[in-house]
């Protein structure tokens, strides 16, 4: 599903592809190209973009679908030669207004008119947050699996951060997180700030640590969770033989379950809540 599309320009098509890797899942902070959310781009020789996309169910929310989409448009609209891009959502239950919008370059007020009830940059600070915590999760974890003193961490500088020795893995960790930090609360002082950009005291440390642990958590479920709903919904992503199973599979046979959905698991029909 990502190769991509056949047209008049391939490379101008990869050029496409490239800035999308930039758009992420509000909720999940990961590429919507890595998701397997984007199934195709097509470029015309005039510089006019079409990007296909997408969701694991037919009723993922509206008001993060319409910021994916956006985002899309914008990150083609970024490439110097591009004219025109349009974003087209397929199968889903508000497609048609999230379409019309991206057309039309409407705000998702104007889009849905009397049934938004969002604030989509209030909704996409709220992420951007979580994403600043799980991102810094990712980088304390994998700096304290390779030995280093958390106490030392915890007054770590951001320059000292950057230029830690943390394998490629780590590097790729700490520039994504240095990215949003500075964006977020600018460039100096400590490494490992709350998200308005105070410093952890030390009697502080451990719930902090203890809170991001818990925004992990709910981030890897989710995505745990939307993996499985679209591989199970377009059959995609077979284990192999002999592979443990997957969420995918428990889902696939949720589906075949005859029982009516009262009888289901709690955690089974409480989870589709967490979908974005």
């Amino acid at each position: 599903m990502s190769a991509v599309a056949a047209g008049p320009d391939a490379a101008r098509a990869g050029e496409v592809w490239a800035s999308l890797q930039a758009v992420t899942d509000p909720e999940l902070d990961e590429p919507v190209t890595e998701l397997g959310f984007v199934t195709g781009v097509e470029v015309a020789g005039n510089g006019a973009v079409h990007i296909r996309f997408r969701l694991p169910t037919y009723w993922c929310a509206a008001n993060f679908a319409y910021l994916m989409a956006d985002d899309m448009r914008r990150a083609a609209l970024s490439l110097p030669w591009v004219t025109n891009a349009t974003v087209e959502l397929g199968d889903h239950m508000y497609a048609e207004a999230i379409n019309q919008g991206m057309v039309h370059g409407l705000a998702f007020r104007d889009a849905f008119g009397d049934e938004a009830d969002d604030d989509l940059e209030e909704i996409r600070r709220t992420f951007t947050l979580k994403a600043f915590q799980r991102r810094q999760e990712a980088v304390i974890r994998h700096l304290l699996d390779q030995g280093r003193d958390p106490a030392a961490l915890r007054i770590l500088g951001v320059e000292a951060l950057r230029a830690q020795d943390a394998g490629a893995e780590g590097r790729r960790l700490i520039d994504r997180y240095l990215a949003l930090r500075q964006d977020l609360v600018g460039a100096g002082g400590p490494a490992f700030v709350d998200p308005g950009g105070a410093a952890i005291t030390a009697e502080g440390w451990q719930d902090h640590l203890a809170a991001l642990r818990r925004v992990w958590i709910n981030t890897e479920f989710n995505g745990a969770l939307c993996r499985g709903l679209l591989a199970a919904r377009f059959a995609e992503e077979a284990p192999a033989p002999g592979a443990e199973p997957t969420l995918a599979d428990f889902i696939r046979r949720a589906q075949r379950d005859p029982r009516p959905p009262h009888q289901g698991s709690e955690r089974g029909e409480n989870a589709q809540d967490h979908v974005a």
